[in-house]
């Protein structure tokens, strides 16, 4: 039987594969008008990192993350009993933050006094959920952090520039909504979790197994419940907006006032927490319309100014985001926006016996050297196919070097969309083939 792709992961075929590319340097350039840098990180890292991190209540942490185990580790484990240490276990990255924010901090990218650290990452994220549209184990983000900067205006900077990069890309602002909240701080969110936890307890009975659990762990992840019955008692929980303390009341007005400014439309809404443990005051996520059904998030992040501490590093503010390639491709592809083709040539040259073949390879390397995409064929089909081949390859022009022409030092050059045929000199191909591209 022939092996295919695991569950929940899926090859990217080579449309696919320069669409990510470009979608990639897209984001690049435009994250790079606002001073990201581009950082990567393993894929591995310690299991600790995101328990710290994220939060060992989180789902992602308690239920979602792939731990990597060694060959002789997990021979010990199951002929001696003994499992591997908990301070060297590794896991697959769930999400692209903490490694980046353990990467400042190991590395020192924000000393004391410096300016902030503005970066950008690109890559796989892992993940055991159960598979299904714009959800899969192996998935893949584009996410910026900035660390060292606690002002709104970095806050709504990263708000503007997010949406800036989904219409770049082909989502119409039309087709987003953009929600907004603050998740307070170490000096409010105490009391406010104490009043969810409450009203948690008062309802104990209409909650699920899981937000009973939740009740005592972190009652704020009861907002995250799809369960139908929990989601009615979370719509009559307390309202952080209504606890904030001056501090983050005032943080949060400013980056409303900022984003009016700049003319971003936005929702409150008061039960966005996002789903991770890290979050402190502004946080936010972008839905779309187009495609998703119910999985209809396509990116979102917000402030993280404990995580640095976390980590083992000095306080350091931060914010970040994250945004999905699979689930940005499933909603552009809804929009009816047509997706880079990979297979393009400028030029293709075809030999009309096998004598051409030399001569055909040379012109082929001399359009190469000038930048341009070339091929011929190599199986020694006849012309006809050799056209078909051409069509397939989405080739521009196709240069057909035969016997009379070549004698004179002259050849046929077609162009593949409107047909016509000029007769040139074979010296003057590559030269025509660039005038007629330019």
């Amino acid at each position: 039987m022939a092996i295919s792709a695991p569950k929940g992961t899926r090859d990217f075929l080579p449309d696919e594969a320069l669409f990510w590319q470009q979608f990639k340097a897209t984001a690049a350039e435009v994250f790079g008008t606002y001073g990201y840098l581009p950082i990567e990180t393993p894929a591995l890292e310690l299991t600790e990192l995101f328990v710290r991190g994220i939060g060992e209540a989180t789902d992602v942490v308690s239920k979602e993350m792939f731990t990597a185990i060694s060959g002789e580790n997990l021979k010990n484990w199951v002929e001696n009993g003994r499992a591997p240490e908990r301070k060297s276990r590794l896991s697959l990255r769930p999400e692209g933050t903490a490694g980046v924010v353990r990467a400042v901090v190991q590395h020192d990218l924000v000393p004391q006094g410096a300016a902030p650290a503005k970066l950008m990452y690109a890559g796989p994220m892992f993940r055991a959920e159960n598979p299904q549209k714009g959800r899969q184990r192996q998935f893949n983000q584009v996410g910026v952090e900035c660390l060292g900067a606690e002002e709104p205006t970095v806050d709504a900077e990263a708000i503007i520039m997010l949406m800036r990069f989904f219409q770049r890309v082909g989502i119409p602002s039309a087709n987003m909504t953009l929600l907004l909240n603050s998740m307070g701080c170490e000096k409010c969110r105490p009391a406010y979790r104490d009043l969810v936890k409450a009203h948690l307890d008062a309802h104990s009975g209409e909650l699920c197994d899981t937000c009973r659990t939740r009740a005592e762990i972190n009652p704020l992840r009861a907002f995250d419940c799809k369960n139908e019955s929990c989601a009615k008692v979370m719509e009559q929980a307390p309202k952080i907006t209504d606890h904030l303390c001056d501090e983050c009341k005032a943080h949060y007005e400013t980056v409303k006032a900022l984003l009016d400014g700049a003319g971003v439309a936005y929702v409150e809404d008061a039960s966005l927490v996002r789903g991770l443990d890290y979050y402190t005051r502004t946080v936010f996520e972008v839905q779309t319309d187009a495609g998703l059904g119910s999985q209809n998030a396509i990116g979102g992040g917000g402030r993280y100014d404990k995580l640095a501490e976390e980590v083992g590093g000095r306080p350091t503010p931060g914010l970040g985001f994250a945004l999905g390639f699979e689930r940005c491709a499933l909603a552009l592809e809804a929009l009816g926006v047509e997706m880079p083709q990979a297979q393009r040539l400028d030029l293709f040259v075809a030999c009309v016996n096998d004598e051409m073949r030399a001569a055909a390879f040379g012109l082929v390397q001399a359009a190469r050297d000038r930048g341009y995409k070339a091929d011929m064929d190599h199986q020694h089909r006849s012309l006809k196919s050799q056209f078909k081949l051409a069509d397939k390859l989405n080739a521009a022009k196709v240069a057909v070097l035969g016997p009379d022409e070549m004698a004179e030092g002259k050849c046929q050059l077609r162009d593949m969309a409107s047909h016509e045929q000029l007769i040139i000199g074979f010296d003057e191909v590559v030269d025509t083939l660039g005038r007629a591209l330019a």
